[in-house]
């Protein structure tokens, strides 16, 4: 298999980097030549295997940046190591793609970008479950095919969400900005199904409530529900925000979607195999009130055989991060992750990862996700 293209920038750095995807902006390059970096990226759009990631790896290489489209597994991780290489980082904040158990055996510390997601992802929840509830794409579609030919009063009667109950799967940060907005926005009741309690998020939502009763509205409710079952048995929209692994793999298939309201709406901005999608497909073939926006898919690139065709399915291509600012920023820490760690820099001890998308980030390494495995804190044996 030939090789796809690889651009060199600062050919005469000390340290070998290689960069699977070429990422938004400068400042990412920047940090990186400035910790005296050679790096090579790849500019192919294609999805890297292993005997090309390992191939461009080579004899010596000190680092990588990868993408969550690729299986950084024990083969990669071994080779790094044989390579001399101490640092990767994923760009993204999850990494259900990495084989954390084989990079710890190979000593290698994995970064991963938290922390500029959130909001970014949140939104496009937002968007999704309007363009769900209101059925935007099916109108659009319609509208364009030139089949409009004037206001009805029954054309695309959608939902209303204002006073509904919202689910949330997952209340991490990404969850419970969703739960925020739809809150603040539009006065949702909110129940949640977590590990734990959030009780940053239930205090959100009771001084919420106090300025509720000033404006001499109604209160919400935020409560945690005692299963995924009876979280889907009485929410109106479910919106999924878990990680993926083997305990939330499929965790919505046909029997928890028949759970479900015969109207609810169905929201994925998390990984595409949490949801059974071949069973999401005839669900929604059966139940034609049922709607869901999904962001993520089981087996990307690819949907299920009859998604696309689905008038109550609204879909878009793994977007959620997909703004300037976020996009940037992940780049910036993925980079200040490997740069970090070549430079010998402490992990950051810090509340919040902003800092490190200012001019002058500190010298620190924003995040590791197996520091704890490798008995490290933080600075370079």
């Amino acid at each position: 298999m030939s090789q796809p293209p690889w651009q060199i920038h600062n050919p005469e750095g000390t340290f070998r980097v290689i960069v699977t995807k070429a990422l938004p902006g400068r400042r990412w390059l920047d940090i990186l030549i400035a910790a005296d970096c050679r790096i090579e990226v790849c500019h192919s759009t294609a999805v890297l295997d292993t005997e090309t990631i390992k191939a461009a790896i080579g004899s010596r290489c000190d680092g990588g940046i990868g993408q969550l489209t690729e299986p950084w597994n024990e083969t990669l991780f071994d080779a790094l190591k044989a390579a001399g290489g101490i640092a990767y980082s994923n760009y993204a904040v999850g990494y259900n793609n990495v084989d954390l158990e084989a990079a710890t055996r190979a000593g290698i510390p994995v970064g991963n970008t938290p922390g500029v997601l959130t909001e970014t992802t949140a939104e496009m929840a937002v968007a999704l479950t309007f363009a769900a509830a209101r059925r935007v794409g099916e109108a659009e579609r319609y509208l364009r095919a030139g089949r409009y030919t004037g206001w009805l009063p029954d054309l695309f009667l959608g939902t209303l969400l204002q006073g509904r109950t919202l689910g949330i799967i997952g209340a991490g940060r990404i969850g419970s900005a969703f739960a925020r907005m739809m809150v603040q926005g539009h006065g949702m009741q909110v129940i949640y199904h977590d590990l734990a309690a959030n009780t940053g998020l239930e205090s959100f939502v009771a001084g919420y409530n106090r300025f509720r009763v000033t404006q001499h509205q109604s209160p919400v409710v935020c409560r945690r529900a005692a299963s995924v079952d009876s979280l889907l048995e009485t929410a109106d929209c479910v919106s999924i925000h878990t990680v993926l692994d083997e305990t939330t793999h499929h965790l919505i298939d046909a029997r928890r979607l028949a759970l479900m309201k015969p109207d609810a709406i169905l929201i994925n901005t998390s990984r595409g195999p949490v949801v059974d999608e071949a069973a999401l497909v005839d669900h929604c073939r059966r139940h034609p009130d049922f709607r869901a926006g999904l962001d993520v898919f089981e087996h990307e690139p690819e949907t299920a055989p009859g998604l696309a065709e689905l008038d109550n399915v609204v879909i878009v291509p793994h977007i959620a991060s997909a703004t300037r600012w976020t996009r940037e920023g992940m780049a910036t820490l993925a980079a200040c992750n490997v740069a970090g760690l070549l430079s010998g820099y402490p992990l950051w001890q810090q509340p919040g990862i902003l800092p490190f998308l200012e001019d002058d980030p500190p010298h620190a390494i924003p995040s590791i996700v197996n520091a704890g495995a490798l008995g490290w804190l933080g600075k370079r044996e």
